[in-house]
C-alpha cells in the first residue's frame, strides 16, 4: 500500500478527506493557504507543509483538492508547482471538480513530468467528505487507478473508473446539473407547499417515501425547512460548475435547455448574494421570484 500522501486544499471537503486517509493509515502532509486548515490536520496526526514542494517532495501520491480550473494550474503547473518537484511514478488524483478540457492538457502535462494522473472529482458535499462515503468518478488509466484504488476507497464508497483523462470531470458535470435540477425542483415543491399552509414536515416525509423521494431530498429538504444554509457546498462552486456544464455542451454541440435555465437560476442566487450559503439557498431564488423576499435580503 502506498504510504505517503500529499494533500494540497484542505477546505471544507479537503480537511475530512485528509483525515480519512490518515485514519486508514496513510502518513498525510497537508498544505493549504490557509494556515488554519494546515494546523487543523497537523492536530489530528498529519505533517505540515510550507510550500507545495515541501509537501510533494516524499510523496507516492499527491491529492488536489481546489475550487477551479485556474487554482488547479496554480498548484501543479511552474517551477514552484508539484509537477517540477513530486518525484517520478509519483500517482496524481485531482479531486477538483474543473473543466474537462483542463484535465486533458493537465494528464498530458504531468505524463511529460513522470507522474500518472487521474481526475476523479467527487460528489457527496461535506457530509460525505466526513463520512469517507463520496461517489468518486475517475478518468485515467486502468493501471493508475487500480494503483490508486486503496486511496479512494479511503475517502469514498462508490468508485467508477468511467473512461480516460478527462472522463471523470465530464461525468462530474453531468452529476451537478442533475444535483441543481433536482435542488431547483425541491425548493419550488417547498414554496408550493407553503403557500398551501401544509405540514412541510409531513409532506416531506411522504415525498420522500415515494418516487420523488432522492437523496438531494434526503439531505437538502431539512435545510430548506430550516432555512439552514450553512455551506456543504457554496452555490458560487455550484454556479461555476454549471458554467463548466454550458460550455462543454456548446463545445459537444448538443442541447441542454433544462441546464440553461438551472445554470441561469443558480446566476441570479449568486448574484442576489447567496453564494457563500450552501446550494440548498437556491430555495431563496424561488423566494425571490414568488416576491417574498427582495434581493438585497438574502435570508
Amino acid at each position: 500500500m502506498t504510504q505517503n500522501i500529499a494533500f494540497i486544499g484542505l477546505g471544507i471537503m479537503g480537511l475530512p478527506m485528509a483525515k480519512n486517509l490518515m485514519s486508514a493509515g496513510f502518513n498525510v502532509t497537508g498544505y493549504n493557504r490557509s494556515e488554519a486548515a494546515v494546523n487543523a490536520l497537523a492536530e489530528a496526526g498529519g505533517s505540515k507543509a510550507a510550500s507545495i514542494a515541501e509537501a510533494v517532495a516524499e510523496a507516492d501520491v499527491i491529492i488536489t483538492m481546489v475550487p477551479d480550473s485556474p487554482d488547479v494550474q496554480d498548484v501543479v503547473l511552474g517551477e514552484n508547482g508539484a509537477f517540477a518537484h513530486a518525484k517520478a511514478g509519483a500517482l496524481w488524483i485531482d479531486n477538483s471538480s474543473i473543466r474537462p478540457d483542463v484535465a486533458v492538457s493537465l494528464a498530458a502535462a504531468a505524463r511529460e513530468a513522470g507522474l500518472r494522473p487521474l481526475d476523479a472529482p467527487v460528489s457527496g458535499g461535506e457530509a460525505g467528505a466526513i463520512n469517507a462515503a463520496l461517489s468518486i468518478m475517475v478518468g485515467g488509466e486502468q493501471a493508475d487507478f487500480d494503483a490508486a484504488k486503496p486511496v479512494l476507497e479511503a475517502i469514498g464508497k462508490t468508485i467508477v473508473l468511467v473512461g480516460p483523462a478527462g472522463s471523470g470531470q465530464t461525468v462530474k458535470a453531468a452529476n451537478q446539473l442533475i444535483v441543481a435540477a433536482n435542488i431547483q425542483a425541491l425548493s419550488e415543491a417547498v414554496v408550493f407547499l407553503e403557500a398551501y399552509g401544509v405540514d412541510t414536515d409531513a409532506a416531506i416525509e411522504v415525498l420522500g417515501g415515494g418516487l420523488a423521494g432522492s437523496k438531494v431530498l434526503d439531505q437538502k429538504a431539512q435545510k430548506i425547512l430550516d432555512r439552514e444554509f450553512e455551506p456543504g457546498f457554496r452555490l458560487a462552486l455550484h454556479n461555476k460548475d454549471m458554467g463548466i456544464v454550458t460550455s462543454a455542451a456548446r463545445e459537444a454541440g448538443v442541447v441542454l435547455p433544462l441546464g440553461a435555465l438551472i445554470a441561469q437560476l443558480v446566476t441570479s442566487t449568486v448574484a442576489c448574494g447567496d453564494g457563500a450559503l450552501d446550494h440548498s439557498a437556491l430555495y431563496n431564488g424561488v423566494q425571490r421570484l414568488a416576491g417574498k423576499i427582495g434581493a438585497s435580503q438574502p435570508i
